[in-house]
């Protein structure tokens, strides 16, 4: 397992696990972020990733990122 951080774009990943408080994991929940779908990566500008979750890109910082394993 690696944080989603370390995927590269274009890559095409699946989340294994979602880490971080409760409220975090159900804010990720809600934008699509859940344990066995796949993201795709789009883009990765200085650590800040845009990824393709179902049918909607999403910006994510660094740190979130990193509470998302692959």
């Amino acid at each position: 397992m690696m944080p989603l951080t370390m995927a590269k774009p274009g890559e095409t990943v699946t989340i294994c696990k979602i880490t971080g408080k409760d409220e975090v994991r159900q804010h990720l929940a809600e934008l699509g972020f859940v344990v066995e779908c796949d993201v795709t990566i789009v883009s990765e500008i200085g650590g800040n990733l845009i990824v393709q979750v179902k049918d909607s890109r999403i910006a994510l910082d660094r740190g979130m990122a990193n509470r998302i394993m692959i």
